[in-house]
């Protein structure tokens, strides 16, 4: 049994964090709760989970004094922490200190349980440390980078098996610890120059090629075997969930946005493309901008117009004329993530763009607005995070990858060779 406090992100972070600690001791200082006060009031996903945090402990507290405790579903027991102010100004220091105050005092007098400070703030979590007290990360919801699924492997067979493979298009083969849609590079033991392309089927029990995209996708052709990987995930129609991973110059968004264009104006599957970001900005914000909601959006969204003109540029000849249209005519529609909130979104193929800057939770939010007939890409780099509240091990495009690798409707590919330039790779792979 320990005593976890809890910090003001943590709860900020996972409106449910406060069930997650199995059957020991949750205490909340009021400072945080002061704190989530302050937050309540913003339109943003700060704002929604500082209202579910108050919602959460105003049900808890029909249930008994939360200053006595109060039992949680899990086991555990929930109590806020209050700290009389002794007279050496202490209500003058900063929250912070006021959190680890409150830590230090409970490790003192519940000396039979082991205290631990749970927070996000890497500068506390030292303070912490110095003062003598336990201080861990909030890392429910954490994924090992190193650890990450990558949705492919090699296997060798024999050129039996791979004559077999090519004549039958399929091969039976053990596949323990390998997930539906996984995607394989098959190599004949025979002849090693001359490799086939395949995936998992549904049921796991069987390879099967993957869809011949040689001759292109509205104008893209795939230059590597993870990039073939890619536009069979993209154009498969089982497949409703496609999380693409790769360094900057990969092709992720240029390829989804190739897939989408092609269901949606050449195959008539989907109603129209819509390409999302959230809006987080690389390093100082600039303030607020001018402009209608659409103008607002303009700088956010100009890597979305910059990918739509080279696809018209090499489809049609007529880059800016085609980009403008289709844009103009609905087919496909720019926006934030900030208003999805509430939607449900129905025959459409959606991107998500830059989704490593997402947390968790705005991942599962995104996910549960997909209606009917709706196929989700999620696009990202964990290398290059520009939101200061998640990290490699945190954000919530490594969680949703972690999360769905063995369902039958999502496949994940790893882009690992950059093809936008030489320079761009080099850069990518040497700073």
């Amino acid at each position: 049994m320990k005593n976890y406090i809890l910090d003001t992100n943590v709860l900020l972070h996972d409106p449910n964090s406060i069930f997650n600690f199995q059957e020991n001791h949750v205490l909340i200082p009021i400072e945080v709760i002061e704190e989530i006060d302050r937050f309540k009031r913003e339109a943003t996903e700060l704002g929604q989970n500082a209202r579910t945090v108050s919602r959460t402990l105003d049900a808890l507290r029909e249930q008994g004094a939360l200053s006595g405790g109060v039992p949680l579903r899990n086991g555990g027991l929930l109590r806020i922490l209050f700290q009389q102010n002794n007279g050496n100004g202490h209500q003058n220091h900063s929250v912070d200190s006021r959190i680890l105050a409150h830590a230090l005092a409970v490790a003192q007098s519940d000396k039979g349980r082991k205290t631990v400070l749970v927070t996000k703030d890497i500068n506390l979590r030292i303070r912490a440390d110095a003062c003598g007290l336990a201080a861990e990360d909030y890392e429910t919801d954490h994924v090992r980078i190193q650890d990450l699924y990558t949705g492919m492997f090699e296997m060798t067979v024999s050129t039996e098996e791979m004559a077999a493979f090519r004549l039958n298009g399929e091969l039976e083969v053990p596949l323990n610890g390998h997930y539906p849609n996984e995607y394989c590079i098959l190599n004949d033991a025979g002849h090693p120059r001359r490799p086939a392309l395949a995936k998992v089927d549904v049921s796991g029990k069987k390879l099967v090629p993957i869809l011949d995209c040689r001759e292109g996708v509205w104008g893209i052709k795939p230059r590597n075997r993870e990039q073939h990987f890619a536009l069979d995930a993209l154009l498969d129609d089982r497949i409703r969930l496609v999380t693409l991973m790769g360094k900057a110059g990969t092709g992720k968004t240029l390829l989804a946005m190739a897939a989408g264009l092609k269901r949606t104006v050449l195959d008539r599957e989907f109603r129209r493309v819509v390409v999302a970001r959230p809006t987080v900005s690389v390093g100082r914000e600039l303030g607020f901008l001018p402009g209608t909601l659409e103008e607002k959006l303009n700088p956010w969204m100009q890597p979305i117009h910059d990918a739509l003109e080279m696809l018209s540029d090499l489809n049609m000849g007529h880059e800016h004329r085609r980009a403008a249209d289709l844009l103009r005519s609905g087919t496909i529609v720019v926006e934030a993530l900030s208003y999805i909130r509430g939607r449900s979104i129905a025959n459409q193929f959606m991107v998500i763009d830059e989704a490593q800057n997402l947390t968790p939770l705005e991942v599962k939010t995104i996910c549960t607005r997909v209606g009917h007939g709706t196929k989700v890409v999620f696009t990202g780099d964990p290398y290059q995070i520009d939101n200061p509240y998640v990290d490699s091990a945190s954000n919530g495009f490594n969680y949703l990858v972690s999360r769905f690798r063995a369902q039958p409707l999502a496949a994940h590919i790893e882009l690992q060779k950059g093809e936008r330039s030489e320079l761009a790779e080099l850069a990518a792979n040497i700073l």
